[in-house]
């Protein structure tokens, strides 16, 4: 396995001829229009890792873009909701198609309330991963070795468990319910950073 960090953006021939790619991304915090996105981490799932450290001045980046937006490569999450959304808000392009693992594990997995990517991944694929570095500060000038494994470690497996998942998914017959899920995200995500994070637009009241 190899970890690659990128400035400013995505080689125009990485991840070029990916179906599919798993994508996570590191912020200053967990607030919309207050922290800045800072990197941006993905995988083919072919054991590699890459990373992009992002020009928080422009966010010029056409190859991450056109990647997001790329209607033929399906794009991994877990909790695909903050990400779009700081996609959207930052580098204006919204992401499609998607697939949620955290999503596909509340629907398939409800025999647990524990859907988080460090607790499933340890059911699912056996893999402990570790979450010290999740508060770090990713606007940093030069990331640490420790916050460059970290952030590939957060993209490595999502392909594994996507699978594990769908499988899951399919055995319980909810499959088009969460694809269906999948499909409303980015506009979830566009409603977040539109002012109705907190408001359940389905209910009555």
């Amino acid at each position: 396995m190899t970890t690659f960090v990128h400035e400013g953006d995505l080689p125009a021939d990485v991840l070029a001829s990916a179906s599919s790619v798993a994508i996570d991304s590191e912020t200053m915090g967990l607030r919309l229009g207050r922290d800045p996105l800072c990197v941006v981490q993905l995988s083919d799932g072919g054991g590699d890792a890459h990373l992009v450290k992002l020009d928080r001045t422009t966010y010029d980046a056409p190859n991450l873009k056109r990647l997001l937006t790329d209607p033929a490569v399906t794009k991994i999450f877990h909790f695909g909701r903050f990400d779009i959304a700081m996609f959207w808000l930052h580098l204006g392009v919204l992401t499609a198609p998607v697939y949620c693992t955290k999503i596909a594990s509340k629907i398939a997995r409800t025999y647990t309330d524990r859907h988080g990517l460090k607790d499933i991944s340890k059911e699912l694929l056996g893999v402990d991963m570790s979450k010290a570095q999740q508060s770090s500060d990713w606007g940093a000038g030069k990331l640490s070795d420790e916050q460059v494994a970290y952030a590939a470690s957060d993209v490595l497996h999502l392909h594994a468990l996507k699978d594990r998942l769908q499988q899951m998914l399919v055995r319980e017959g909810r499959d088009s319910l969460a694809q269906a899920c999948f499909d409303f995200l980015p506009h979830r995500a566009v409603l977040d950073v539109a002012g109705w994070e907190d408001v359940d637009i389905f209910a009555h009241s």
